[in-house]
């Protein structure tokens, strides 16, 4: 049995596509847990990227500015609070939706807009975590940026949910 399971569909009661038309590219992975943390504490804990994660990222960024796109700047452990309200950064990435469930992030640039959101649903003892992605392509480099992209896309969004099956504060529970 896999503790992380993949989906190409966004969960049901989901806020993430809310405002967001064209998706070019949905993924969802989620893990079944016991814990008692809230929605900020679980999107704090799954954006807390590895170092080979963060080093990909860094070589990412120097390259798509040679193109004239956004870099990134994503510097290690910034935007972490125990609340993100709309409009802050949760970690990374800027915050514009949430719940008492769900917390949307997002960012746009020139050649695609994606959204990322960390969505709980509880059954009694048990929580299903959810990481789910949306991209928009913009125009035809964002079909090419993201050709490269998603094989280390998938690889990173399963290994922070692996993460996360890791820590003290999180019981795996059989899904």
């Amino acid at each position: 049995m896999k503790k992380v399971k993949r989906t190409k569909t966004i969960p049901d009661n989901s806020i993430i596509s809310k405002n967001f038309n064209g998706i070019s590219y949905c993924d969802s992975y989620s893990i079944k847990v016991q814990t008692k943390e809230s929605i900020d504490k679980i999107t704090t804990d799954i954006f807390q990227t590895p170092s080979w994660a963060d080093a990909l990222m860094a070589i990412r960024n120097k390259a798509v500015k040679l193109f004239g796109l956004q870099g990134g700047g994503r510097k290690k452990n910034t935007g972490i609070s125990d609340y993100y309200p709309v409009g802050s950064k949760a970690v990374y990435f800027t915050v514009i939706d949430r719940n008492e469930n769900e917390i949307v992030t997002a960012e746009n640039d020139k050649h695609l807009n994606f959204r990322v959101s960390v969505m709980t649903v509880r059954e009694a003892n048990n929580v299903i975590i959810h990481l789910t992605t949306l991209v928009k392509f913009n125009n035809i480099i964002g079909r090419i940026y993201f050709l490269p992209v998603k094989p280390f896309h998938r690889l990173i969004v399963a290994s922070l949910l692996q993460r996360i099956l890791k820590k003290d504060t999180y019981r795996t529970v059989q899904y």
